[in-house]
């Protein structure tokens, strides 16, 4: 095996132990379920409530903004946890490359948000009559959606903090305003002009389309359109994520 290749084995194997790693200590962590479960759900009825909104037509953005806060919730409170506990020092010192660690944390969210996005698609199809008409465009939605969303999360989990709160405080304020321009309560077709423009600049958006495209609904975007949408924002804030814990760590020295 040439040396080139020996480092990338190394390294996707270091991803996926950071990965398993994050998985086994931080998922039933009660801020992660709460930030990740909780929050969205209640969100989203507290807006539904009252509105004339059959609960079939509720499931796709349910769905949505579960991935999408479930996804980004893992990296900004893993890395201050790591910071207080002083064992992200470690994992910096070791063999394992910044990239492999963003990797593994983003692998992390993924994971997090695809499973726990099945809890709202099954309630959803157990109990409205809403029924899925293209599992590629679920399956692209969630897979494509999630990893943007949790490389967005790595990208929050840069500020320098020691305290989860302090994270996801920022976090929140970058979050909740990109729920409303998303097409999750107002349809895309439906939002002012300056609206739409606004929503291309959400990840949230083009994930919510290919969710409705796949249970029959029209999509405000075509689906191979959201789907390169959410790989270039995916390697965008992977790029970010990269300079600012690279700057982060040099600051720390």
């Amino acid at each position: 095996m040439s040396g080139a290749r020996w480092h990338w084995t190394q390294q996707a194997h270091a991803a996926w132990i950071v990965a398993k790693k994050n998985a086994r200590i931080y998922y039933l962590k009660p801020p992660v379920m709460s930030f990740g479960i909780v929050f969205p759900l209640f969100f989203y009825l507290a807006f539904a409530i009252g509105r004339p909104t059959p609960v079939g037509a509720m499931v796709p953005g349910i769905l949505a903004m579960a991935l999408f806060f479930t996804a980004s919730a893992v990296g900004p409170l893993i890395t201050p946890w790591e910071r207080q506990a002083r064992t992200y020092e470690r994992l910096a010192t070791s063999p394992a490359s910044l990239s492999a660690i963003l990797a593994g944390d983003a692998l992390a969210g993924l994971a997090f948000g695809a499973l726990l996005s099945f809890l709202p698609l099954g309630i959803g199809l157990a109990l409205s009559e809403v029924r899925l008409t293209s599992l590629p465009a679920l399956a692209a939605g969630i897979a494509l959606g999630g990893m943007a969303f949790s490389a967005m999360g790595v990208v929050l989990a840069a500020y320098p903090a020691d305290t989860p709160s302090e994270v996801m405080m920022l976090s929140n304020l970058i979050r909740l305003p990109l729920v409303f321009v998303s097409g999750i309560f107002v349809p895309l077709a439906q939002m002012p002009d300056w609206g739409r423009w606004l929503a291309h600049a959400s990840p949230l958006s083009y994930c919510a389309d290919l969710v409705r495209i796949s249970f029959g609904d029209a999509g405000y975007f075509p689906a191979w359109a959201d789907s390169l949408a959410l790989v270039g924002f995916t390697a965008l804030f992977m790029g970010l994520a990269h300079h600012l814990h690279g700057r982060a760590r040099e600051h720390a020295k």
